[in-house]
């Protein structure tokens, strides 16, 4: 696995130009492999923050991007594509080497997140930007859909890339200019980002880039110049800043945690559900906001589904993020297994059965690594039930019945996913839209990012992807006048 080659590590991107932080700190990232600095970058301060606002404000309201026509946006966004897709390798090792992502998943990753902004490159060819429309009260009439402005988008650290490029798309369709915030643990991919966007010709302010930690990133929220935040990442910081928005009436898409429930029918094997649930606790070692884990299953198959699924939990092979073999790396931080552990305390302490996992592997005495758990007989009321724990922790809920089993999976503050396991379509339609989330998938976990993806309740506000995640970054305008211009369409 090759590291990324980094031009400016030691600097910010802002205003086109790579510059000194303000502080002269650097971030040092920690690989979950093996905990040793594998990358040290520039720390933005709220200095810094404040540079890149003035930045893009000033592209914003001067120009030219936001006047440019779609089509134009089109051509500059497709260099940009092709920048990237010289660094999809670079991307890739980034990310592995960043949060201990598997190398084998890395590809699919990298191109999904590349994927997101050529999707917005294709929609923008068909998009009403401009639509004529009848009206009793103007000879001519328009709809209008105008850029939102200046975007601050925040990125998570579990798939930096994806994320950050499905909020880059429709910011740069739209016509609005982009502050990139990404993670602190994760910062390489936006810095691979924002040399490429140098690199295909965007003009200066369109893209900024600075990296920061907990403070910087509210001073950022809280900046009046930013027209729009775009944020995934928990529902504990995304209740800040929809309370900072609100105060002042920006823009917000959020897309925050989950507790997402699957679903299991009484005509759906064990062996399959077990087969079906271990692959999904396991991917990127559960650190997924849409990841099912909740289990509810038929009371009177509770024991038969847990056994298995312990055995096929066993079979998991655990290993570094490179090791093409293994199935399932490491947690991404310290502080992240430090997090599993304390609730594997609460589990056991609530009363819940432990079946398999719970602790470290016995056979990897340096990294983030834990093994692959399931907690049977969970009450849905409890913590493991309810909150949040991101790792390969399952639990299994019995229900009396599918009634039941659809109470239970609502019951929770949550809404982002969800998944029916059965072979009966009727049957997977029926529970799916008896369930209040914004994705449902048929045995499994499933996601199209292409299409509209997003939550109920606190699992967020707003959608990214299609062109309803695009609506997201404008604005729009009714113009009533007495005849049509020469340019209106």
């Amino acid at each position: 696995m090759s590291a990324p080659n980094l031009r400016h590590p030691d600097k910010l991107f802002i205003g086109g130009q790579w510059v000194e932080a303000h502080s002269g700190r650097q971030i040092e990232i920690a690989s979950p492999d093996t905990e040793q600095v594998v990358f040290r970058i520039a720390e933005a301060d709220e200095t810094d923050m404040d540079r890149a606002v003035a930045a893009a404000r000033k592209a914003f309201d001067e120009g030219p991007w936001p006047w440019m026509s779609p089509a134009e946006r089109v051509a500059a966004m497709t260099c940009f594509v092709e920048a990237l897709k010289r660094r999809e390798g670079e991307l890739g090792s980034a990310w592995s080497m960043q949060m201990g992502g598997m190398a084998a998943l890395a590809p699919y990753l990298t191109g999904r997140g590349t994927q997101n902004l050529q999707d917005a490159i294709d929609l923008g060819g068909s998009f009403p930007f401009i639509s004529k429309v009848d009206s009793p009260v103007s000879p001519a009439a328009y709809v209008v859909h105008e850029p939102v402005g200046v975007v601050a988008a925040i990125a998570p650290w579990n798939v930096p890339y994806m994320i950050m490029c499905a909020k880059l798309g429709p910011s740069l369709l739209s016509g609005s200019t982009v502050i990139m915030k990404p993670s602190p643990e994760t910062p390489v991919e936006a810095y691979i980002l924002a040399e490429c966007a140098e690199e295909a010709g965007l003009p200066p302010g369109v893209i900024n880039l600075v990296p920061g930690h907990r403070e910087a990133s509210d001073h950022l929220v809280c900046n009046p110049g930013v027209d729009k935040v775009s944020f995934t990442g928990s529902t504990v910081a995304g209740k800040r800043i929809a309370e900072v928005c609100g105060s002042r009436i920006a823009r917000c898409t959020l897309e925050l945690g989950g507790k997402s429930a699957a679903i299991i029918l009484d005509d759906y094997s064990a062996q399959d559900a077990a087969k079906t649930l271990s692959g999904a606790i396991t991917l990127l070692s559960g650190q997924v906001c849409a990841m099912l884990t909740r289990a509810i299953v038929p009371r009177k198959r509770h024991d038969e589904i847990a056994e298995a699924i312990a055995a096929e939990m066993q079979k998991i092979r655990i290993g570094h993020s490179d090791d093409m073999e293994a199935q399932m790396g490491p947690l991404a931080m310290q502080r992240q297994l430090e997090r599993v552990e304390s609730y594997i305390e609460k589990g056991k302490a609530e009363g819940a059965d432990l079946v398999t996992g719970g602790r470290r592997p016995t056979s990897m005495n340096r990294g983030y690594f834990f093994e692959p758990t399931l907690f049977a007989n969970v009450d849905n009321k409890s913590a493991i039930a309810q909150e949040e724990i991101f790792g390969p922790v399952l639990s299994l809920i019995p229900a009396d019945d599918i009634d039941d089993a659809i109470r239970i999976a609502n019951e929770s503050n949550y809404g982002l996913n969800g998944s029916v396991l059965t072979n009966d379509v009727n049957e997977a339609w029926r529970v799916s839209r008896r369930i209040r989330t914004g994705n449902v998938g048929q045995n499994g976990m499933r996601s199209d990012f292409s299409l509209p993806f997003g939550g109920y309740k606190q699992s967020g506000i707003g959608r990214e992807g299609g062109a309803q995640g695009l609506m997201a970054y404008l604005e729009t305008k009714t113009i009533l006048i007495d005849g049509e211009p020469a340019q209106a369409i």
